[in-house]
């Protein structure tokens, strides 16, 4: 009797961990986590003070630009980050959004010193708004997460299930953590593995800290800009044991892949090399974790 009941007891472990890890979606293309997208008509869409049309770079970056790279490669959703050029005027990117409506989703930019930094985003998020970019420009980071401006993002977030989209370095990972602990219910994205071997070589207490906010379930990680990070030449190998280290921490479920479009196709890189990097080269992915990686995370986080 006692080992039926080990059997029964092994047996519906089994069962509950595939449900866990079961994709809850059907068959559809990838989804791009991460694209910034822009016009070259800045009457329309005027820069916000300190940038200069002849200062982006590219000159222009429209949706019809991006498709023609990502649509190829089976992508046919994106998550638009708002791009600094603006600052917190979204209105390009929320124009994209309905204009290519069920295609993009968003990540805005706001004032969180704004008295009303909660209505904002209420606002935002009835335009198509998933999450926000956090990112700590030139404050100090204990004043910038400790501020009450960010503790009313933080706090409107998890009541919302709105994202903080943390654009951070390895260094604010702790005080990430903490804010973590203090807003549990807040979903969390980090994007570009917080830079992780941008400088060159990946280090591991870097990494560890990285790997740590994986005891938070509501954290997530993009797993993206690898034009960007150690190595910097495509296929981009050497970033494999980073990516199974934070895929063996978090679960391919709470992993999502992402181009940091147009970034990603200045010269000596493309768009094949970032996606193919996940979906044909790296042998410990099981295919569970690819369509986890390749759209089933961006979907739960971003369009559901």
């Amino acid at each position: 009797m006692n080992l039926t009941r080990r059997q029964f007891l092994a047996q519906a472990a089994t069962a509950s961990l595939a449900s866990c890890t079961s994709l809850p979606f059907g068959k559809g293309g990838s989804i791009d986590a991460h694209v910034h997208v822009w016009t070259p008509d800045t009457t329309a869409y005027p820069l916000a003070p300190g940038f200069t049309k002849e200062g982006m770079k590219p000159a222009s970056f429209t949706p019809e630009q991006l498709f023609a790279h990502c649509r190829p490669e089976g992508v046919d959703r994106i998550v638009l980050i708002q791009m600094s050029y603006y600052a917190t005027d979204n209105r390009y990117m929320l124009d994209m959004i309905s204009k290519h409506r069920g295609t993009f989703r968003g990540v805005a930019i706001v004032d969180e010193s704004k008295p009303d930094v909660a209505a904002t985003m209420k606002s935002l998020a009835a335009k198509g708004v998933r999450g926000f970019r956090i990112t700590p420009g030139k404050l100090a980071l204990d004043a910038w997460l400790g501020s009450e401006g960010m503790g009313t993002m933080w706090k409107t977030g998890a009541e919302q299930n709105l994202a903080m989209c943390g654009l951070v370095n390895p260094e604010a990972l702790p005080l990430i953590d903490k804010m973590c602990e203090r807003y549990p219910d807040t979903p969390v994205v980090i994007d570009h593995f917080a830079r992780l071997g941008m400088a060159g070589a990946i280090k591991e207490k870097e990494l560890h800290d990285l790997c740590r906010l994986a005891r938070h379930e509501n954290v997530y990680v993009k797993t993206s800009a690898f034009y960007a990070l150690g190595e910097k030449k495509a296929p981009y190998l050497d970033l494999a044991p980073m990516i199974r280290r934070v895929r063996d921490a978090f679960g391919a479920s709470r992993l999502m892949w992402a181009s940091d479009c147009p970034f990603q196709v200045d010269p000596g890189h493309n768009y094949h090399d970032s996606i193919a990097l996940i979906r044909d080269r790296l042998d410990f992915l099981t295919s569970d974790d690819k369509a986890w990686m390749l759209r089933g995370t961006a979907e739960k986080v971003f369009f559901s």
